[in-house]
């Protein structure tokens, strides 16, 4: 059979994308000092986030979970990337926790609500996409399980966005220390239903997948200096007993992690956003509005309809025979002012009349 040139589909949809390039937001949460400013700075290999200055003990603490974004433009080969790195400085810092996930919670959600405004107003074209895509909750690596603030934001994170759970500073651990606790983080995982981001396996990729599914929550090394390591520079940390590697996967999985975010899995964290966190979002605002995808047009909110228009009626109505009554008034006291007029003119005339055969009488007397 000839073919017809719809093989090419995909290619054009390649020069698409390619022109169009993507937009992605990367979400760090975690407490402070578990190195997640220099695990994004790492992981794009350039200097992405200022490192903040440590506080003084004269400084004024700030009790409050604040939001930092970091936005740039990221090219490779032609093609752009609109990065969006946001970060939770004061997340689980203090002895009194309660309630420092709010601010957190309420971003991503605004974040979905901003984009269904838009979506819904008249110019779609320059939307501002700060969806949050891929969130990564950094975990201290006090090897023994996830705490209880963990568990609680963890839960609610699961359901709003793709979730991915890092142990920080995997080379404060030995190895046996460091699989023990994964799996404990793993069983803890399982056992509060926590919600956690599971690529799909495709055929074509099954073991690359299966790797990085196996790895997960993971375990990641950064750092920005570069060791001499044999005659090669690699970026790790020096110790007296050796260099902990940041891309060698015998020490931890920071190459692992990088594939999922960038390499294999980037386009399905930015389609699972909008095919499930986005649609969820969007589903339960519309439905707590009396609308759903099932019946567009449901009974109650037909039935609401149908009385607001009647009361619209009768209030037009009453209107109309307020206005009709009004205006009756007024045609009747200008229909009395008119006779008032024209009864005054009638009398300024016969007195003008008089005037003048008076005056022809005494001109007649006088000849």
């Amino acid at each position: 059979m000839a073919t017809i040139g719809i093989e090419h589909l995909p290619n054009q949809r390649h020069k698409i994308e390619a022109r169009k390039g993507a937009s992605f937001t990367l979400m760090v949460v975690g407490e402070s000092g578990l190195g997640k400013t220099t695990f994004i700075n790492t992981l794009f290999a350039t200097t992405m986030k200022e490192y903040r200055q440590p506080p003084q003990r004269t400084d004024k603490m700030q009790r409050t979970v604040t939001i930092d974004m970091v936005r740039a433009d990221v090219e490779e080969k032609g093609f752009n990337v609109r990065l969006n790195v946001i970060d939770t400085p004061g997340f689980g810092d203090y002895m009194n926790n309660q309630d420092c996930w709010v601010p957190i919670i309420e971003f991503i959600d605004d974040q979905h609500h901003s984009y269904m405004k838009q979506e819904s107003g008249p110019d779609r074209k320059n939307i501002d996409d700060l969806r949050v895509n891929a969130c990564l909750y950094f975990i201290q690596p006090s090897g023994h399980t996830l705490t209880p603030l963990d568990i609680k934001v963890m839960k609610m994170l699961g359901t709003r966005v793709n979730l991915i759970p890092v142990v920080a500073k995997a080379d404060t651990l030995t190895p046996t220390a460091l699989k023990q606790f994964k799996a404990r983080i793993r069983d803890c995982i399982t056992a509060n239903g926590i919600k956690v981001y599971m690529p799909q396996v495709e055929d074509d990729d099954e073991t690359d997948t299966a790797a990085i599914l196996e790895a997960m929550p993971f375990s990641v090394i950064a750092s920005e200096t570069e060791i001499l390591v044999n005659g090669q520079k690699v970026r790790g940390r020096e110790y007296l007993w050796g260099v902990a590697e940041v891309e060698n996967e015998d020490h931890c999985d920071f190459k692992k992690l990088r594939n999922l975010l960038i390499r294999t899995h980037l386009h399905d964290l930015i389609q699972s956003t909008k095919e499930d966190h986005y649609e969820a979002y969007r589903a339960k605002v519309l439905t707590g509005q009396g609308v759903s995808d099932d019946d567009p047009l449901p009974q109650k909110v037909n039935n609401k309809m149908k009385t607001d228009e009647e009361d619209l009626r009768k209030r037009f109505t009453e209107q109309v025979r307020l206005e009709e009554a009004r205006f009756r008034q007024w045609e009747q006291k200008l229909i009395g002012e008119r006779d008032r007029l024209n009864k005054d003119l009638e009398e300024k005339h016969r007195v003008v009349k008089e005037l003048e055969n008076e005056v022809e009488e005494l001109t007649a007397a006088n000849r």
